[in-house]
């Protein structure tokens, strides 16, 4: 599968498309604070390039449990000085911004990110469609069972976290249809962790019938070092890249053609590793 970004294409053909997570935020749960000074996010992005990654991501809003709220003015003056240092010091990478607000993925559009993920798909904002549809760029839209950016830790319970998960993208992929935006634009993720709920049943069933959400669209999975691969142990973030990396294996399996990670070289390295022994 090919995806254009403006004049650069991404061939996803023969490989999984690796996004690379680089927060510029003081409170993320994993990365919070370690991409603030330029030079260590110009490090972090070098070392993500050489590693595999496809997609560097920069994201100026944390949206987790207890996250605050951030302002348009706040997040656009973190992401815009990012998104121009990556630009000058790395001219063919693609950038992608993690936003739910239009007004700041419109400045970041414009000053030359390639793809917006919006993990409330167009709900927070009335008119982040209106800016996607104008700019014609790949849009990930991701299924949440809270309606806003901020996510709670509430034990949501589902009959079929698959078919809830089915109808909902259905629906944005509708409204996003008829707001202009091309179907060829368009890549689903499913949620995982908090954005599914506090039990980590639904997560990892998610992965497990990840095949069932084919038909949809290109599907972008991101269980990056995320809560529900903490184990009986409630392993910090910090020690859950074993997990990370099992639960990336399975999605890419199950048809994820994106995996979205703060560890894009270890992600590469496994996925290739795994392809291989199947040979």
């Amino acid at each position: 599968m090919k995806f254009f970004f403006g004049s650069k294409m991404l061939d996803l053909a023969s490989r999984t498309g690796i996004v690379a997570i680089l927060n510029v935020t003081p409170d993320s749960y994993y990365d919070g604070g370690k991409n603030l000074d330029v030079s260590m996010l110009l490090a972090n992005a070098k070392a993500a390039l050489e590693g595999g990654a496809d997609i560097l991501e920069i994201g100026g809003e944390s949206t987790g449990p207890d996250s605050k709220d951030v302002s348009a003015e706040v997040e656009t003056a973190r992401v815009l000085p990012a998104l121009k240092a990556l630009r000058l010091s790395f001219p063919d990478a693609l950038v992608a911004i993690d936003t739910v607000k239009a007004d700041v993925a419109d400045a970041a559009l414009t000053q030359g990110a390639v793809m917006i993920n919006d993990v409330s798909a167009g709900r927070s904002d009335p008119n982040m469609f209106a800016v996607i549809a104008r700019h014609g760029c790949p849009y990930v839209m991701m299924y949440s069972k809270d309606r806003t950016q901020r996510t709670t830790k509430q034990n949501m319970r589902y009959d079929d976290v698959i078919a809830t998960v089915r109808m909902f993208l259905e629906e944005r992929i509708a409204q996003a249809l008829k707001n202009g935006i091309a179907k060829e634009q368009m890549i689903l993720d499913p949620g995982l962790g908090h954005f599914i709920s506090s039990d980590p049943a639904y997560s990892f069933e998610i992965l497990e019938r990840l095949s069932e959400l084919q038909g949809l669209g290109p599907i972008l999975v991101s269980p990056s070092r995320k809560s529900f691969l903490a184990g009986p142990e409630n392993l910090p973030s910090s020690k859950r890249l074993p997990a990370t990396l099992d639960a990336s294996i399975l999605a890419v399996e199950n048809g994820a053609l994106f995996i979205r990670t703060h560890d894009p070289k270890e992600t590469r390295d496994v996925l290739r590793i795994r392809k291989n022994s199947k040979k």
